[in-house]
């Protein structure tokens, strides 16, 4: 007895272990966004000092991963998150590395360090949810992000607002950031609630003012299209619920309205002209002209800020379109990455049996693809790469949940128990 104990033992020993490890994950990617306003604003550190910081935290806490996953895998392997699964992801990684040896970046060694930040968060996020309780940790680390988020939430409600009336801080946390961290919590949040672990109404509110608050234009957008997907497409909710979010969403509306005026007048009045919408094709002007002079590989990872020149008072960190700025660090590898990255994530999803949890995966590509029209990552996607490859896994598991509820409901019988044995038999041999 006791030998048939110490293997079922083993797992529920790793499970409260994996959990409280992601969770501290999650909540960490959520909140380092606020490091450097932190020893900046408060400490009066240099800026450098805040972007050290977060990388030897980044470091610290992947050494830390790997030390604890020693020697904790039984059982079977777990076959969910084969690297085939996430090759574009690891392309994406591996090429971007490379480009640094033609990159036009202004510090080779800053932009390296940037790149080794992206690359720590994705090794993170494969070694959490390759282990035997990577359901659990899933779960967790997005309870951690949403928990992060609303703390960045609290922080910015708590700032002075920026001269534009805008959440945040112009330099080191702006509104965008405040925004897009905000919709990616409501996602989560939305999946957890979906999965039925726990209740997340609170959160959700809560993040959705925020980011209607913070006027980060690209994110409320690209958030009221996914959001209204989710409400039409979600034959599970029913009418009253979907009433009663209308209602909500009126009132939230109203209750801005003269804030929304008043940054209307400031935006049209006194907004720097290539910060605005109508203003960004000088910079896509540029970056168009300047991706067709390398059209293949691109000019390299980071090399447009402080090397392109100057719009008016405005100096472009990247270039203000997803698509676009690929196509000029990357060239037309780049682009075949992207469809790659978001475009096979979605064939996965499209896999997946009809309900609310596909909806939300779809609704998380909505927000990603309408925001990337004017907005960019210098050195990651707007779905960030540990967030896809999150993501993937948890398609993964969804679809192969799905594919065993399939299997199972065949009709009863001898040679129907043969042939679901059978099948059963070849998909697991498949999936491995």
């Amino acid at each position: 007895m006791k030998a048939d104990n110490n293997p079922m033992n083993a797992p529920q020993q790793q499970m409260p272990k994996a959990s409280a490890l992601a969770f501290c994950v999650g909540f960490y990617f959520a909140v380092r966004v606020v490091m450097t306003v932190f020893l900046v604003r408060i400490l009066g550190t240099e800026p450098q000092v805040g972007a050290e910081t977060v990388l030897a935290l980044n470091v610290l806490l992947l050494g830390f991963i790997s030390l604890s996953m020693l020697g904790n895998s039984s059982g079977e392997p777990d076959f969910m998150l084969k690297l085939a699964n996430i090759r574009w992801v690891l392309i994406f990684l591996g090429f971007s590395g490379c480009s640094l040896l033609w990159s036009a970046t202004a510090s080779p060694v800053v932009s390296a360090a940037y790149w080794c930040g992206t690359a720590s968060d994705v090794a993170m996020m494969i070694l959490l949810l390759r282990n035997d309780s990577a359901t659990v940790a899933a779960d967790s680390l997005m309870k951690g992000f949403v928990w992060g988020c609303c703390c960045i939430a609290i922080v910015a409600w708590i700032m002075p607002a920026q001269y534009d009336m805008r959440l945040g801080d112009e330099d080191y946390l702006n509104a965008n950031t405040i925004g897009n961290l905000c919709a990616f919590g409501v996602f989560f949040s939305q999946y957890l609630m979906r999965s039925g672990k726990g209740r997340w109404g609170l959160a959700i509110f809560f993040l959705a003012v925020t980011l209607v608050r913070s006027l980060s234009k690209t994110a409320i957008v690209a958030f009221l299209i996914s959001e209204g997907y989710l409400i039409i497409q979600d034959r599970v909710m029913s009418r009253r619920t979907k009433m009663y979010l209308t209602i909500g969403v009126t009132v939230v509306v109203l209750v801005f309205w003269g804030l929304f005026e008043a940054y209307y007048n400031f935006y049209t009045t006194y907004g720097n002209q290539s910060e605005t919408l109508t203003g960004r094709t000088a910079i896509w002007a540029y970056v168009v002209d300047a991706a067709l002079a390398r059209p293949w590989i691109g000019n390299g990872l980071d090399s447009m800020w402080k090397v392109v020149p100057v719009f008016g008072t405005f100096e472009a960190r990247h270039a203000e379109n997803e698509v676009l700025e690929q196509f000029y660090s990357y060239g037309v590898a780049g682009l075949i990455m992207l469809c790659g990255l978001y475009g096979g994530l979605y064939l996965k999803v499209r896999k997946l049996s009809e309900g609310p949890l596909r909806m939300i995966f779809v609704g998380v590509l909505i927000f990603v693809i309408v925001r990337g029209f004017a907005e960019a990552e210098p050195f990651d996607l707007l779905l960030p790469l540990w967030a896809n490859v999150l993501l993937i896994s948890l398609v993964t598991r969804a679809d192969a949940a799905g594919q065993g509820v399939r299997l199972a409901t065949l009709p009863s019988g001898p040679v129907c128990h043969a042939g679901f044995k059978s099948i059963t038999e070849d998909a697991v041999s498949q999936a491995r």
